[in-house]
């Protein structure tokens, strides 16, 4: 497990359960390096001064907030430690709803909690409450210089907190052009895509899905590196065609039931 990346406290009414919160993920792309065509010697970023026209060092650069065009005021690290926001130091309860009344376009990432000792039996009856209620708490949380509105939902024997976007972080999906004549559908087309609905409709099991893309890659920096024998390239899969919609929905249910 990673550090830690903040401490304080679940506040559930009057109970506070002391904390550490911990990344829940970890990505797995396959990292890439910029390398000069020529050489192949890694290309490094260097931080330019356009006033001095010279490089700068690492620790030589503050934060700024551009109030004005090219106007800036200087951020200390202290302007960050001592505001007055109870969520930098406290994940404040505010609601307990149920879990399908949060649209998933909510949740950012995610995160565990890990009760420090004195914390175990409220952490404990937290976990145990949520998991009897059926019901998710919602929250905020201040990290990495932002309070996010966040989710607490029990997982396995602990608690894993979401960080949440707010309304005015989604965009409208007014922007799109998108059918709202419902017309368009033909009942026959409707019944048929429930039917192949009904056909792949099963429980969620993620241990049944895999990155291809990350394993063939990988592949193919095996082979370049002389590791592994190149394979000979499998047929594409025949690609969605965009014509006779029933047609398709017939096809569609006859590969669905085959399999």
């Amino acid at each position: 497990m990673p550090r830690s990346i903040w401490r304080g406290a679940i506040s559930f009414g009057m109970v506070a359960i002391p904390v550490k919160l911990y990344p829940a993920t970890s990505s797995k792309d396959i990292a890439f390096v910029s390398l000069h065509n020529s050489c192949h010697t890694r290309m490094r970023q260097r931080r330019w001064c356009e006033y001095h026209e010279d490089f700068v060092e690492y620790s030589e650069i503050v934060k700024g907030y551009e109030y004005a065009k090219g106007q800036y005021v200087v951020m200390e690290p202290s302007d960050f430690k001592g505001l007055p926001v109870p969520s930098v130091h406290t994940i404040e309860i505010t609601r307990f709803v149920g879990l399908a009344g949060i649209d998933p376009i909510h949740f950012e990432k995610s995160y565990y909690l890990e009760p420090d000792a004195v914390g175990q039996k409220p952490f404990a009856l937290l976990t145990r409450a949520l998991k009897e209620s059926g019901r998710v708490a919602v929250a905020k949380v201040s990290i990495r210089q932002k309070e996010h509105m966040c989710s607490l939902r029990p997982f396995g024997n602990g608690i894993v907190m979401a960080t949440m976007l707010y309304p005015d972080e989604i965009r409208p999906v007014g922007e799109l052009d998108v059918p709202e004549d419902e017309s368009l559908v033909s009942e026959q087309e409707l019944m048929m895509a429930k039917m192949l609905i009904d056909q792949l409709s099963g429980e969620f099991n993620p241990s049944e899905y895999e990155d291809e893309y990350r394993t063939a890659l990988q592949k193919v920096i095996e082979v370049k590196l002389g590791a592994a024998e190149p394979e000979t390239l499998a047929a594409e899969p025949a690609k969605p065609k965009v014509g006779d919609l029933m047609e398709a929905l017939r096809a569609s249910l006859e590969a669905a039931k085959a399999a």
